[in-house]
């Protein structure tokens, strides 16, 4: 899914129903809107087998690339709920976010979700697996963890940092 730069398009995040994270990316993939659904690879144990499942990363939430008018008509969407609103109005996730996540993602560490977010000064990873990504310091004894947080939804995603990972304090990332 390319990015289209549109200025009217922006990022907004979408209230699923419960375990309906899949089926509204199919209904809003079937018709004709931009979604990103970040999710993970799990091995889940039974009684007989084992087996790898994807699952979403954010539970009951899935994010669109659209205008206006995009977003009302995912709204109609069967196992959509709502869209997330901050002071009263639909809430737009700076696509910083969102690419960031992205690369965060892409960097294949062990990581967990935080619901809340974390204190502590923003960064910019410089190397390592998780090059380019900027997220906040969060100190836990003598390791260090990176989170990488969508501010709108209260959560974040927490790695832990290699010993060897170089980063520079980033004041204001780009919106």
């Amino acid at each position: 899914m390319s990015l289209n730069t549109s200025s009217d398009k922006s990022w907004f995040a979408l209230y699923t129903k419960s375990r309906c994270e899949f089926k509204a990316a199919g209904e809003i993939g079937s018709i004709g809107v931009e979604y990103y659904l970040p999710t993970i690879t799990k091995v889940k144990q039974w009684s007989d087998r084992k087996k790898k499942i994807s699952e979403p990363l954010l539970r009951g939430y899935i994010f669109i690339y659209t205008d206006e008018r995009g977003r009302m008509i995912s709204l109609e969407q069967e196992s959509v709920v709502r869209c997330i609103f901050d002071n009263g109005r639909p809430a737009r996730i700076p696509e910083w976010q969102i690419n960031n996540l992205r690369l965060f993602l892409n960097g294949k560490s062990d990581f967990f979700v935080n619901e809340g977010l974390l204190p502590g000064e923003k960064v910019l990873i410089k190397d390592g697996p998780f090059e380019g990504v900027i997220g906040t310091i969060v100190g836990k004894g003598n390791e260090k963890s990176i989170a990488v947080t969508i501010d709108l939804l209260n959560r974040s995603i927490v790695a832990l940092l290699p010993k060897d990972s170089s980063m520079e304090l980033v004041k204001d990332p780009k919106e």
